[in-house]
């Protein structure tokens, strides 16, 4: 086990790729990237972090932040419960800590959206404390070099690995060793195809040279998908465009989205929209958007209306049309709009 951590990091320190929160002891910084990366690759994930940083210098500064500013600077990234747990956090490390995160596995812990992972990562990056990180990268090394084939979604797999890695991981350079494991993970032992020949760790990784590199680490269960069919409308009237804040425990909770009927198959019958006394048109974009759980089929409809029936306008937001870029939006929202503004010039 000496071995392979001191090859690792060996191997970090020739390869560790430049990254502004690997240059700093600042537990926000460290939070906000670690956040971030949460779901996200480094090269999609870089430039959010930068933004967050410039936008919401302190924990402060973001903490006092609007939610709705807040989901927009995450906008594009996905998984937005993670923005808003962020948000929450920060409030609660200034209420809780005056801005200062707890120099404490523990206390972490208890704080909003941080699980052992990210309470890990914090207290060994920030406080230099002897905590393990287990990550996707780290679950997929372990399995294969140690030959460990219990299922990494599974309890008694999430706790076998927990436990080697906290074995692993050496009390004096923690931070170092949590750092070697993940970039391995992301650079060299690659999810699919890795190029075990080459590897530094083949002469003594268990499925390297049996080939089993590709069959590790084993999952035993499979996200179910289901299909949804979402109508949007695109309504102007009056210079204004109408909008609704999607609400309740849903995919985008707290964004904003044109007003939008679902249905169970992919059709919109017109008896649906009599109440708004409009037309429907044809569908002007189509797009489908898939998530972990499930697949999403949007249609858009597009009206430019001289007169709007009354329960249309008490039901929904209008906005100003030069004003609609304020507002944090979905993946499928923002394809619409590239569309749309595309199709005007």
């Amino acid at each position: 086990m000496t071995d392979f951590v001191l090859q690792i990091s060996d191997w970090y320190r020739l390869n560790s790729r430049d990254l502004p929160w690997r240059t700093t002891k600042n537990a926000y910084f460290i939070w906000l990237s670690e956040v971030i990366l949460q779901q996200t690759r480094v090269d999609q994930g870089l430039s959010y972090y930068q933004k967050f940083v410039q936008n919401f210098p302190t924990i402060f500064d973001l903490a006092n932040a609007d939610e709705a500013e807040v989901l927009k600077n995450w906008q594009g990234l996905g998984y937005y419960s993670r923005a808003r747990n962020l948000h929450q956090t920060a409030k609660q490390v200034v209420e809780l800590y005056n801005g200062e995160f707890p120099a404490n596995y523990n206390d972490l812990l208890k704080l909003k959206g941080i699980g052992p992972y990210t309470a890990a990562a914090i207290a060994s990056f920030a406080f230099d404390l002897p905590h393990a990180v287990v990550d996707g990268n780290v679950y997929r090394i372990l399995s294969r070099y140690f030959g460990i084939d219990e299922a990494i979604d599974s309890t008694n797999g999430k706790k076998t690995f927990q436990a080697l890695a906290d074995e692993l991981i050496p009390e004096k350079h923690a931070a170092l060793f949590n750092q070697s494991i993940m970039e391995f993970g992301s650079l060299a032992c690659t999810p699919s195809n890795p190029d075990c020949e080459n590897c530094i760790l083949f002469e003594t990784c268990a499925s390297g040279k049996s080939g089993l590199a590709n069959t590790r680490p084993l999952k035993s269960k499979k996200t179910k998908v289901r299909d949804r069919y979402f109508h949007y409308f695109h309504i102007e009237f009056e210079g204004k465009i109408a909008l609704q804040k999607r609400m309740g425990k849903d995919v985008w909770h707290a964004l904003y989205e044109f007003p939008m009927i679902e249905t169970e198959i992919s059709t919109l019958n017109e008896a649906a929209i009599q109440d708004w006394g409009i037309i429907l048109p044809s569908p002007s974009f189509a797009s489908k958007h898939v998530l972990s759980h499930q697949r999403i089929h949007a249609q858009f409809y597009h009206l430019e209306q001289k007169e709007l029936n009354p329960a249309i306008l008490a039901s929904f937001n209008f906005v100003q049309t030069n004003q609609f870029d304020t507002y944090p939006i979905h993946r499928l929202m923002e394809r619409y709009w590239e569309f749309h503004s595309e199709k005007k010039k």
